[in-house]
C-alpha cells in the first residue's frame, strides 16, 4: 500500500473508533479511542481463532507493519505533538516549577531507569545492560498521554504545570539515555563497545543532544516571533509556526540534537512570548484552534496506533508472572523518581502533600515508550521487552489515566478533612 493509502485507513479506523466511543463508551477520546481499537483487534484475534481459514489476523498485521509505528512517531507526529502541547503551557507557569521539573526531567530519568533496568534484569533473567535499555526507554512520562489526560482531570495549575512540564522535556532527555545504553548494550548498532565506552563521551553526546536541541528551538522561534510581530496576516502565521514544527525538527535530526527538545522549546517561545508580542487577536484565535485540531486528530491517530499494536506482540507463557510484575516495578520506580527530587529540594521549597502521590499516578506512559521498544535491533530479549513495554504502556493509559481525576478528588478531600 501506498502511505496515501495507510494513512486514509488509519484516519477511517479512528474515525469509526471515535465514534464509537462517543455513542457507547463515553471515556475521554483519546483513550476511548484506545480502548475501541484495543477491543476490536482482540475480537479479531478470537475469530481468526475460531475461523483461522480466513487468515484475519495475518492482514491486520501486515497493516500495522506497514504503519511502520516506531518510524511514523519518533520522525514524524512527535515534532508536531510536542510542539502543540509546549504551545498550550504558559511560560510563566513553567518557570515558577522549573526547579522540580528540571530534577525529575534528569535525576528522576536516571533513577527511574536504574529502578527498572535492575529489577527487570532480576525477574527475567536479562543481561543488565540490555534490562536497562528497557529501563530507559520506560521511565519517561508521554506528554501526548499526559496532556490530553490532564485536561479531563481538573487538578490545581502549579501540580498540573509540573506534570506537563516534566513529560514535555523527560522524553528528551530520556531519548538520549536511551540511545546511549543501547550503544553500549548492542556495540553493533549503537556504534560502541563496551570497553571503548567512555563518561566523558557520553556526557558530550548528552549535552549536544540536550543543549544543542534547546538552543535551535530557542534560535529557530526566536527567529519565528520576530517575523511574525512584523504581519498581520493569520492564514500565513498559521502556515509559519506549521512550519517551524516541522522544518525545525527535521532540521534537529540532521544537526543530530534532540529534535523533541527543539519541538519544545520552540513550542514554549511561541506560545508564550509570540502568543503575546505577535500576534493579534484574530490570529491568536485561528492559531490556537489549528494547533488544537492538529492535536486532537494525531492524538487520535497515536492512541488507535497503540490499540493495534498487539498484533506486533509475542507473548509466550512464561510472560504471565513477568509482565504483571514489570507493571509493580514501574510504578515503585516512579515514585521513587518523583519522591527524591521532591525530597531534595525540601529545604528551599515546600510541596504539598498531594504532590508525590499525583505525580506518581499521573505519569503515564504512551506511544513514545512503544515506538523506542519497536526501534531496538533483533535480538532473543526484543519480544520480550516489547511485551513488557506495551503491558505497563496499557495499565498507565487505562487504569492510571482514567482514575487520576478521581485519586486527585479524594486526596483533596483528605486533606480539606485532616485540615
Amino acid at each position: 500500500m501506498t502511505p496515501l493509502q495507510i494513512a486514509s485507513i488509519i484516519l477511517v479506523l479512528a474515525a469509526v473508533s471515535g465514534s464509537i466511543n462517543y455513542f457507547v463508551f463515553r471515556l475521554p477520546p483519546s483513550i476511548g479511542i484506545m480502548v475501541t481499537a484495543l477491543l476490536g483487534s482482540i475480537a479479531i484475534l478470537a475469530v481468526d481463532s475460531w475461523m483461522p481459514g480466513l487468515q484475519l489476523v495475518q492482514q491486520v498485521r501486515d497493516l500495522v507493519t506497514s504503519m511502520e509505528f516506531s518510524g511514523s512517531l519518533l520522525d514524524g507526529m512527535l515534532g508536531l505533538l510536542l510542539f502543540a502541547g509546549a504551545l498550550h503551557v504558559p511560560l510563566e507557569h513553567l518557570k515558577r516549577e522549573a526547579l522540580p521539573v528540571l530534577l525529575m526531567a534528569t535525576l528522576g530519568i536516571a533513577i527511574s531507569a536504574a529502578i527498572v533496568g535492575t529489577g527487570f534484569s532480576w525477574i527475567t533473567g536479562m543481561p543488565l545492560l540490555v534490562a536497562l535499555v528497557f529501563g530507559a526507554l520506560i521511565s519517561p512520562t508521554d506528554p501526548v498521554a499526559v496532556l490530553g489526560i490532564l485536561q479531563d482531570a481538573k487538578i490545581r495549575q502549579s501540580l498540573e504545570t509540573k506534570i506537563a512540564g516534566e513529560s514535555l522535556f523527560n522524553d528528551g532527555v530520556g531519548y538520549v539515555v536511551f540511545l546511549l545504553l543501547v550503544g553500549l548494550a548492542f556495540p553493533s548498532e549503537g556504534g560502541h563497545g563496551a570497553g571503548t565506552f567512555h563518561l566523558a563521551a557520553a556526557a558530550e553526546l548528552f549535552l549536544r543532544e540536550a543543549a544543542g536541541g534547546a538552543l535551535l528551538g530557542a534560535v529557530l522561534g526566536w527567529g519565528v516571533f520576530q517575523i511574525m510581530r512584523r504581519m498581520n496576516d493569520y492564514p500565513l502565521e498559521v502556515m509559519i509556526t506549521l512550519a517551524l514544527a516541522f522544518g525545525g525538527y527535521e532540521l534537529a535530526l540532521a544537526l543530530e540534537v534532540s529534535a523533541p527538545i527543539m519541538a519544545v522549546v520552540a513550542g514554549l517561545m511561541i506560545g508564550s512570548v509570540g502568543r503575546r508580542d505577535a500576534m493579534s487577536e484574530e490570529t491568536r484565535t485561528y492559531v490556537d484552534g489549528f494547533w488544537r485540531l492538529i492535536d486532537d486528530i494525531l492524538n487520535a491517530t497515536l492512541f488507535l496506533m497503540i490499540g493495534m499494536e498487539i498484533f506486533q506482540l509475542t507473548v509466550s507463557s512464561d510472560m504471565w508472572i513477568a509482565l504483571p510484575a514489570t507493571i509493580g516495578l514501574a510504578l515503585v520506580a516512579r515514585l521513587l523518581a518523583v519522591a527524591l527530587p521532591i525530597l531534595m529540594l525540601r529545604p528551599i521549597r515546600k510541596e504539598g502533600r498531594d504532590v508525590i502521590p499525583l505525580m506518581t499516578w499521573g505519569g503515564l506512559k504512551g506511544g513514545i515508550s512503544i515506538a523506542l521498544a519497536l526501534s531496538l535491533p533483533d535480538s532473543e530479549w526484543k519480544a520480550l521487552i516489547l511485551a513488557a513495554t506495551y503491558a505497563v504502556v496499557v495499565f498507565s493509559i487505562l487504569v492510571q489515566g482514567l482514575t487520576l481525576g478521581r485519586v486527585a478528588r479524594w486526596l483533596n478531600r483528605r486533606d480539606e478533612g485532616q485540615a
